[in-house]
């Protein structure tokens, strides 16, 4: 089973997000263990205060290093990451990350435990990223309120990986940067829908032809939306 938790000041942002799909399935079968913790939880003072200003000036709040080191500390086990037991991954969801894509979402979907850190503010105490957390990620390049919807994207493209969330388990290798281009088209019934067909080759039912096609179309659309994975590929 995966373990996933999500450390967050706005905890009820996840209510409902899972309650639907492969997510919800995963979760009621077993084979991932969810959950959103208030990072108030970890403070000390009466006002709960998780962010301060920064030193040396500047606009907006920056979370505190302690209730994150000490959520971490609690729910691993350690604050220290070369010390986490082997599978554990604490993972700072910020813009200064390395890009979050479908090879990053296979190295954490083979982890045992995971941990997401929502960022907040003006950002987070730098010394969480030096000495707390395994990967910074980003989801793109632009800046959200905070972590939260992207904890959601991660942890729906993590969860989809995993053996038995998916009904057909080839689906998850066929969909589209699994082999680094973009899916290939995809029809259904009626084949004549107000006069836009369906290629005849999808008809035929001749495989090798199809497996040709879809691959010609794949490459023709990624080139087309998304050529930077073409040159990656080079």
């Amino acid at each position: 089973m995966l373990r996933v938790d999500i450390i967050t000041i706005f905890p009820d942002f996840f209510r409902g997000a899972f309650d639907y799909g492969i997510i919800r399935r995963a979760l009621s079968s077993g084979l991932v263990d969810l959950n959103a913790h208030d990072l108030r939880r970890w403070t000390l003072d009466k006002h709960k205060q998780v962010d301060d200003r920064p030193f040396g000036g500047g606009d907006g709040m920056v979370l505190k290093p302690e209730p994150i080191f000490a959520a971490v500390e609690e729910l691993t086990g350690e604050c220290e990451r070369a010390r986490y037991k082997e599978g554990t991954r604490v993972v700072l969801l910020s813009p200064q990350g390395r890009v979050f894509t479908q090879t990053v979402a296979s190295e954490l979907a083979a982890s045992s435990h995971i941990m997401l850190i929502c960022g907040r503010y003006e950002g987070v105490d730098e010394r969480v990223a030096e000495f707390l957390v395994t990967d910074e990620i980003s989801i793109g390049d632009y800046v959200l309120s905070g972590g939260e919807p992207a904890a959601v994207v991660v942890v729906d493209a993590i969860i989809r990986l995993l053996p038995g969330a998916l009904g057909n388990e080839t689906s998850a290798v066929n969909e589209s940067f699994s082999e680094g281009l973009l899916d290939y088209p995809h029809y259904t019934r009626p084949p004549d829908f107000r006069g836009m067909h369906v290629p005849d080759i999808l008809l035929g039912g001749h495989h090798a032809e199809i497996a040709r096609w879809r691959h010609e179309r794949a490459l023709e659309k990624t080139k087309r939306n998304r050529p930077d994975l073409l040159e990656k590929k080079l």
